[in-house]
């Protein structure tokens, strides 16, 4: 099975030495958000679990558990923006991110890291141009490290409504335009540009809309074919492949404004000082209400041998 730790919060950056606990002790906790007295146990252990999904904003905090990680397959999504701390308050400065990126990537292989540039949002600010300059800047620094890079441009959720209003939606001729830009440059550093949950019309200035957490890059990543069970993703405007999350919401304290997974400061401040380090749970402890059951988990990997893979 595949196990992911970013759709919901930004584990390395913040959760680190609880993740490497729940390593240690081969096993992890998680709340079911939309009925919280339901909890799963996850058997964290490479002889079912497959490939660790992993997404963040800052792994550094994790570099130093990288040798509890060797046994697993892992492929990492690694968000690195222009933007400035009135947008993104409390990711760290983006030369560091950046050198972090580079460092994992000789530890993991560039073929398993995969750079975001998203949100892309456009106003006085920040221009389709300035998009463009920044993009290739980041482009060269990450030249070799990585062999994708997923954009999309934002989207406004509720949650980014309510934290972001002055937030508009990007025009598709700029997205389009956009695009174009990036895909010629990324293709100097050999770097693929992929939308992700975007209009498959950006096909037609050279992007590839397969989609970024596919099959096809779950069995590169795991070197083997998988036979995976049906998507229970419903996004119809997303290729992607969803599996076990084990972050929760309203924790990732980066507190971007473009956030979908905060409700809002408060929230995030009362989940995080709930956090022990040493709880089988995320945030908090489990109750004496609380109904806890053992996922069914099994490797996905496909034992016929078939070629190719990929």
């Amino acid at each position: 099975m595949i196990i992911q730790t970013g759709n919901r919060t930004d584990i390395p950056a913040f959760y680190a030495k609880w993740f490497a606990n729940r390593l240690r002790e081969g096993f992890v906790l998680v709340r079911n958000p939309f009925n919280p007295v339901s909890v799963t146990r996850y058997r964290l252990n490479p002889t079912v679990v497959d490939l660790m999904v992993f997404c963040s904003k800052n792994p550094a905090p994790i570099l130093p558990y990288m040798d509890l990680l060797a046994p697993y397959r892992q492929y990492w999504f690694v968000t690195i923006t222009p933007y400035g701390r009135d947008l993104e308050p409390h990711v760290p400065d983006k030369k560091a991110v950046m050198q972090t990126f580079r460092a994992l990537s000789s530890i993991v292989g560039a073929e398993n890291m995969c750079w975001r540039y998203d949100p892309i949002l456009i106003d006085e600010q920040w221009t389709p141009e300035r998009h463009l300059e920044a993009f290739s800047s980041m482009c060269e620094t990450l030249a070799g490290a990585t062999r994708t890079c997923v954009i999309s441009f934002i989207d406004l959720y509720e949650k980014v409504k309510k934290n972001f209003p002055e937030a508009r939606t990007v025009p598709f001729d700029i997205q389009l335009s956009l695009t174009r830009g990036f895909v010629r440059t990324a293709a100097a550093y050999d770097i693929i540009i992929k939308p992700c949950g975007e209009s498959p019309g950006l096909a037609s200035v050279g992007a590839d809309c397969s989609g970024c957490m596919t099959r096809q890059v779950f069995e590169s990543a795991v070197g083997q074919n998988l036979i995976l069970p049906p998507n229970p993703n419903n996004r119809k405007e997303c290729a992607c492949y969803i599996t076990a999350d084990i972050g929760a919401y309203n924790t990732c304290g980066h507190l971007c404004r473009y956030c979908y997974a905060n409700a809002d400061r408060d929230a995030v401040r009362r989940s995080m000082q709930q956090h022990d380090p040493a709880s089988p749970l995320l945030i908090g402890h489990t109750g004496p209400d609380d109904i806890i059951h053992d996922a069914r988990q099994t490797s996905w990997i496909d034992p016929q041998l078939r070629l190719p893979f990929v």
